[in-house]
This record gives structure tokens, C-alpha cells and sequence, in this order.
């Protein structure tokens, strides 16, 4: 998410296909290539999803809000511009999918709910969550001290970012603020990924390296371009993206991963209106489906095993006040 950091983070390659349970990094031992990437063409794009379902929990359901009980339905929100995988448009461009919507689902049938999901726009979704219009929202959505003073957060992904190469760039990885001195580097201004790779450059001037030329685009599609033409030799965005792009067109590779928080790790989580008591329903819900296993399921469903998280915290620390 854009949000602004203080500190950089170490660098941890990548596994791309590491979809083991419980995983939350990727092995520091070894780095990601094109081998270790998940098959072209095994996304599931069509209407008819076959979503993972899991049974409803009745203790569980009985610790929802009496409101949110009464009415029979969790009205969850998210970012509507759509971003594979997190949450898409089908390919009858109706139908909302993505790796959030299917988390959503998931925690709704525990506690024996139906979802009802609301595409927003980014600000309205805070806003109305605020509010009470939405009972949650599930948006890759990061935890940050500033955001907990109006919300409460129940997580279930770790944060990553990561580097992307062309398939055949001589760029094998990237571990260390060096690893970019003297490259092109594109990235999406106003982020916390900008934040990084501008520090990272300072540091590089710093200590007498090469600096590296950053660009800016506004679009996916055009740093794809970009990278395939050669006209940037390296591309830094979320890690959920990279992979994504890796699964359904494999024209380029992860040469490197990151936390979205630099040297602080940042959690993704569900987000909910602090104190209306609905943080920890979503909190036991989401652990009782890691212990399950559909939580698993989901995430090797949209190839984010690497994102998994052992256990679902409730409002641990965030990102740093700016």
C-alpha cells in the first residue's frame, strides 16, 4: 500500500512456487529463477470460480455482533480498480474475483454469514467502514499505527514487494541496495516501493556507486512493455502482482522480494471499525481456517503460499507514524 516508510529492509530472496504450509518468507538460501515459477496459463480467470468453501463454525458465528448476526450477512468492501490477483474483474468483466474476495468468503462461512461484497473506490472504503456502512474490509490492506487509531486489524497475509526481470535478462537477483547501482529501475510513484528504491539509490551515491535511473509509469501494461523491450532492466511493485504476472504470461522472472515495510515487517489484514467488536470473530475465523487448511487452499489457489501467515494477529505493531 502508499504508505511512506522510514528504514530500509534487508533484502530476502525469493522462492516464487515455495507453497508450503505455513510459510510466512521465502528461503533465505536460495533464489528465485525462472524453474522455481509457478506454471504459465494456472490462473483461473472465468466467472465460474469453484470457490473454496469452509463450514460454518457455530461458537464462532455466536461471537459476531448481534447487528451483523441479525442481519445474516458480512458487507466487506474493497478497492474496486481491480488488481491481479488481489481483486479482478472475471472475463465476462462482471463477476469480482481475486485472492481477498475468496479470503473474504471464507471467513464470512465460518461465521455463518453470507458475503456481501461492496467494489469501492480506495478512500471510500476507509471512509466507510468508519462509518459503519461496511462491516470490514478486505483490500491488501496494511497495518499501520496511524490507521489503528480508527480501525481494528485481524491479519492473514504477510506485505512483500518484489523485483521483476525479463525472462532473459542477465539479472539473476537482487538482494542489497548495490544489486541496483547503474540499472533502470521502474516503479509506481507515490509508493512505499518508491520510498525504497529512493533510499536505496541515496545509499548507493552515498558509498560511491553507480546511481540507478528510476522511471516512472503509470500502468502495468507499459512497464511490461518496458521491461520486454529492454528500456528498463528492472521493475519494483507488489510482490502479489509479480507473481501473478509470472503465472499467466511467464515472460518475466522475481530476482528479488522485500517487505512493503522495509526493515519493519508489514502484515496485511482485515480491517474493521475499532471496538465494534467484530475484530475478534474475524481474528478466530481466520485462524481456525489456518488450522483447517482452506486457508492454504486459497492462498496456493492465487500462488501467494509465500504470503501465509502461521497465525492471524489481532492490531499487532504497525508501519510507523509519518
Amino acid at each position: 500500500m502508499s504508505v511512506r516508510i522510514p528504514r530500509l529492509f534487508t533484502v530476502l530472496p525469493v522462492l516464487v512456487a515455495l507453497l508450503l504450509t505455513g510459510c510466512a518468507g521465502p528461503d533465505p538460501d536460495q533464489a528465485a529463477g525462472p524453474s522455481s515459477a509457478p506454471a504459465t496459463g494456472t490462473v483461473n480467470t472465468s466467472p465460474d470460480q469453484h470457490r473454496i468453501r469452509a463450514q460454518k463454525i457455530d461458537a464462532l458465528a455466536a461471537e459476531v455482533p448481534p447487528a451483523i448476526r441479525a442481519r445474516g450477512a458480512l458487507v466487506v468492501g474493497d478497492d474496486g480498480k481491480g488488481s491481479p490477483p488481489l481483486t479482478f474483474r472475471a472475463d465476462d468483466d462482471q463477476t469480482v474475483i481475486g485472492v481477498e474476495v475468496d479470503m473474504a468468503q471464507l471467513v464470512a462461512d465460518t461465521l455463518g454469514l453470507k458475503l456481501d461484497l461492496r467494489p469501492t473506490s480506495w478512500e471510500n472504503l476507509f471512509l466507510s467502514v468508519e462509518s459503519g456502512q461496511y462491516d470490514a474490509g478486505f483490500s491488501n490492506i496494511t497495518v499501520t499505527e496511524e490507521r489503528k487509531d480508527k480501525y481494528d486489524f485481524a491479519t492473514y497475509r504477510v506485505d512483500t514487494i518484489a523485483f521483476e526481470a525479463a525472462k532473459n535478462s542477465p539479472i539473476a537477483h537482487v538482494a542489497a541496495p548495490a544489486d541496483i547501482a547503474g540499472h533502470t529501475v521502474a516503479v509506481g510513484a507515490g509508493t512505499n516501493q518508491e520510498q525504497i528504491l529512493v533510499r536505496w539509490d541515496a545509499q548507493n551515491r552515498a558509498n560511491g556507486l553507480a546511481p540507478a535511473k528510476i522511471q516512472y509509469y503509470t500502468g502495468r501494461g507499459d512497464s511490461d512493455l518496458a521491461l520486454q523491450s529492454g528500456r528498463i532492466e528492472l521493475y519494483l511493485g507488489p510482490y502479489p502482482g509479480a507473481v501473478y504476472h509470472l503465472a499467466v504470461k511467464g515472460d518475466t522472472k522475481i530476482v528479488g522480494q522485500l517487505s512493503g515495510g522495509g526493515d519493519i515487517q508489514a502484515d496485511i489484514a482485515a480491517m474493521s471499525k475499532k471496538g465494534n467488536g467484530l475484530v475478534g470473530p474475524l481474528n478466530d475465523a481466520l485462524n481456525a481456517l489456518i488450522k483447517s487448511g482452506e486457508y492454504e487452499q486459497v492462498l496456493k489457489r492465487w500462488n501467494l503460499a509465500n504470503e501465509a501467515v502461521p497465525t492471524s494477529q489481532v492490531n499487532p505493531p504497525g508501519l510507523p507514524r509519518t
